[in-house]
């Protein structure tokens, strides 16, 4: 009986620190918690999701109007850990967050395990977190990736794009910004990364032909914005959403600090900013 009671303990002991090695791998606060079950109660309440993968984008993308715009979210540990935040979104982390709802959404009925896994595999190259350099930080690079894992085609060259200058070095340039490149070993792996972009091969469509090519624009399309400084790849991203017979972006604004749908069609929303030189489309696979 002692030795069966010892084994138990060495059980229960091991159970411990498995779960409590799980919730160091996830940061997930209990307000973004409540947030994030009520978003996924909302989409399990709908009677028909749309039938391909980038309408939902769209309707999924909806459900966070107007969520506070806020940078840095995921710089909160020196540790690589999941952060799942959904009260307060930049243009990436909004971007990502649907897509992973989106990709688990036959799943979200067993609670939020499945978009765990799910924002890891959209968040992080070849979806394992492995440290600081395994996050896509560069957009483009993101790209790349959600390529090669299969569920996005980069469709910018069939809509008349033209061959773009891509290579960012802004962030080696730059470690004062980032504090995790006060680490050798990671400041040595992005200039690695950005060597690795510099090497493919992009397109992009200038801005001064997006209002010609506006009518291949799919609801639901990824809408990359292309960056006018030599050292940096994208300035910004969100979903093409039509309204009113025209395209335009469902993102989170920096300017409005919240998740909103541009005023202004994405022709006209481009010519507001000389850093947006023009865009890359990537369109969502069933």
């Amino acid at each position: 009986m002692k030795v069966y009671s010892l084994y138990l303990k060495i059980i229960a002991l091991s159970l411990l620190c498995l779960t409590q090695k799980s919730f160091a791998q996830t940061i997930c606060t209990p307000e973004n918690r409540e947030a994030l079950e009520g978003i996924i109660r909302e989409i399990l309440t709908y009677e028909k999701l749309e039938d391909t993968f980038s309408e939902r984008n769209v309707q999924i993308g909806k459900l966070f109007l107007n969520t506070p715009y806020v940078e840095k979210t995921l710089e909160i540990t020196d540790n690589e850990t999941l952060v799942i935040n959904v009260m307060g979104l930049d243009c990436t982390t909004f971007v990502k967050s649907v897509i992973a709802l989106n990709r688990s959404k036959d799943l979200l009925k067993h609670g939020i395990g499945p978009f765990e896994n799910s924002l890891t595999f959209v968040r992080y190259r070849n979806g394992v977190r492995d440290g600081y350099p395994s996050r896509l930080h560069y957009f483009s690079d993101w790209i790349s990736d959600a390529v090669a894992k299969g569920f996005l085609l980069d469709v910018t060259k069939d809509l008349g794009g033209v061959p773009y200058e891509n290579k960012p070095t802004f962030m080696s340039e730059n470690p004062q910004y980032y504090p995790q490149l006060s680490n050798p070993y990671n400041l040595n792996a992005i200039r690695i990364i950005e060597q690795g972009i510099a090497r493919r091969q992009y397109h992009y469509i200038p801005k001064a032909a997006v209002k010609g090519m506006e009518s291949k624009l799919q609801n639901g399309d990824l809408i990359a914005i292309t960056s006018s400084l030599g050292n940096l790849d994208m300035v910004h991203v969100g979903f093409a959403v039509e309204k009113n017979g025209r395209m335009h972006l469902l993102h989170a604004s920096s300017a409005s600090k919240k998740v909103e749908i541009s005023e202004k069609p994405i022709h006209e929303y481009l010519q507001g900013s000389k850093s947006q030189s023009g865009i890359m489309v990537g369109r969502f696979k069933p």
